[in-house]
């Protein structure tokens, strides 16, 4: 097979202790799933779970113990902070039960949901799509998957982030509104899911701005620790 212009690389992830790596489909993510992070964006309760897409390619991949670096995107003032447990599938389906669910998860990452937020919440005031605060270049920064077997119970993990060595954000993922299983139920019946996809599942509150030069440090209990340089 030929082509008329080259071919993109794929997109993969390092697999913590081996040298397989994760070849990434899509990347779904979770909105507002933290009661108080929906509280600090103004909106309260318990609402059904909605979703965004990033493309593969605004990963940023961090190897195990280094520093990743991320350039400042364009066109922002306020660019946020939002550390995540990232699911990453191994098997696909649809309409899975959240009672099945854990049979299509391959392992865990920590991940950050980095947004243009004066561009976001612009976009929210037009009523138009806001892809532009979240699918930016760079946007997904993630360290190395760890399998489900070595994880451990992540259900009951703390969650947080320093900036420049000052707690930002502390939880835990029990306090997710939409658990993984949940999530995963939900986003099957709007999506067929395929092995490589990659699931954001949502950021505990105490977002906020970020800028050149700052180091940010955050982990999910059992998955290690994810280390960015904005650049």
């Amino acid at each position: 097979m030929s082509y008329v212009i080259p071919a993109a690389p794929p997109v993969s992830v390092p697999v913590l202790g081996t040298s397989d790596r994760f070849p990434v489909h899509r990347i779904y993510c979770v909105g507002r799933n933290y009661e108080e992070h929906a509280k600090e964006m103004g909106f309260t309760g318990r609402e059904p779970p909605f979703f965004f897409l990033k493309p593969a390619d605004a990963l940023v991949v961090v190897n195990a113990g280094e520093t990743g670096t991320m350039p400042y995107p364009s066109l922002t003032q306020n660019l946020h902070h939002e550390i995540e447990l990232v699911v990453a599938i191994g098997t696909g389906g649809r309409n899975i039960t959240a009672a099945d669910a854990h049979k299509h998860i391959y392992g865990y990452a920590v991940g950050l949901d980095m947004t243009r937020r004066d561009l976001q919440n612009e976009m929210k005031k037009q009523g138009r799509p806001w892809c532009i605060g979240k699918g930016f270049d760079h946007s997904a920064p993630i360290g190395p998957i760890t399998p489900v077997a070595q994880a451990g119970d992540l259900e009951q993990a703390a969650i947080w982030l320093k900036v420049n060595g000052q707690e930002r954000q502390s939880s835990q993922i029990s306090k997710l509104i939409w658990n993984i299983a949940e999530t995963i139920e939900h986003l099957s019946a709007a999506w067929e899911l395929s092995p490589g996809d990659l699931i954001y599942t949502g950021t505990p509150e105490g977002v906020s701005a970020v800028v050149k030069g700052d180091l940010l440090e955050g982990g999910v209990g059992g998955l290690g620790q994810l280390s960015l340089r904005i650049a």
